[in-house]
């Protein structure tokens, strides 16, 4: 579809369609977002397709206000003051899961954290009313493309991949928002913005350490993952499992027998993706000790989901 001005109507659009699990790019005050619901993990997929990317990297999730972050994070006194004074804005955080957080496991990269944000756009706002979701939105380019300004930019790099395109004119900063991990003890900024590490010292009263100096290096969007890992070992390229494996399947014929999770009986990969992270923690809490992986296509979707088993499959300290 098309790019179309954002009014009331296209942004009432927009938000039908984000609820419906389809793909809607819109501005922020830093670039041109790819959004879709962050709950729905094959909405998720269907962002790593669009943009090619060649890895389930944790995405940030977009949501109103403060309040709306509160209750998918868990905030330390030093997060809430720096979303206080920054919020909304080009600041992004990552914090502990909440409880119950409804964020699709393909959105965090299966990880016990999520990147959130308020944007400070008022198209951004209205498609976060209009969708009622949190949205999981990463620039909306081609990966390794440069990040899109202008609502064009989004419509030469990635055309009919989305269902809507929504011009809110040109971007004031132009570049990704500022990262900073607050799911610790301490803060640690992952990636620099328009928010300096400077800024977030006088809010703080201290200087902010840097990602390379903080011993267990977080995960946000923008750094090389740490993925999560099953405790049980990973048996790849397996047609069958062996005595004592369960089988992590794929596809129509897959066997039935034993301990068995398809990713998608039908082949499907956007819902082997949005299946994949919750199946590692289902044979975690089977306490399963080997698990035969059936092979994944290497295409499309596919390359990230090999990328990822291929992660989780290899050798341990």
């Amino acid at each position: 579809m098309p790019l179309v001005a954002a009014s009331d109507t296209s942004i009432a659009d927009a938000g039908r369609v984000i609820r419906e699990g389809g793909l809607v790019a819109f501005p922020t005050e830093t670039v041109y977002g790819l959004g879709a619901d962050a709950t729905n993990g094959e909405a998720v997929a269907a962002i790593f397709a669009a943009k090619g990317r060649p890895s389930f990297n944790p995405l940030i999730v977009h949501v109103p206000d403060l309040a709306a972050a509160e209750a998918l994070g868990v905030f330390s006194d030093e997060a809430r003051a720096l979303a206080v004074q920054f919020w909304p804005g080009p600041l992004t955080l990552v914090v502990k899961r909440r409880a119950g957080c409804p964020v699709a496991d393909l959105a965090t990269a299966g990880l016990d954290t999520v990147a959130l944000r308020v944007p400070d756009h008022p198209v951004a706002q209205q498609v976060l009313r209009a969708a009622e979701v949190p949205l999981a939105a990463p620039s909306a380019n081609r990966s390794g493309h440069v990040s899109p300004t202008l609502a064009r930019h989004v419509d030469e790099d990635l055309g009919d991949r989305v269902a809507m395109i929504l011009d809110g004119g040109a971007t004031v900063h132009g570049v990704e928002s500022t990262v900073v991990d607050a799911s610790g003890d301490g803060l640690a900024l992952l990636r620099p913005g328009s928010v300096t590490a400077d800024d977030i010292a006088r809010v703080l009263g201290h200087p902010i350490a840097r990602g390379a100096a903080v011993a267990a290096a977080p995960v946000s969007p923008g750094q090389l993952a740490s993925h999560y890992a099953p405790k049980a070992r990973l048996r790849l390229d397996a047609a069958a499992a062996r005595d004592g494996e369960a089988l992590l399947a794929f596809g129509r014929a897959a066997p039935s027998t034993g301990f068995v999770i398809n990713l998608s009986p039908s082949g499907d990969l956007a819902e082997a993706a949005a299946q994949l992270f919750a199946a590692l923690r289902a044979f975690d809490a089977a306490e399963s000790r080997e698990v035969a992986v059936m092979p994944i296509p290497e295409t499309g979707l596919g390359v990230a989901i090999n990328d990822r088993l291929r992660r989780a499959a290899a050798p341990r300290p």
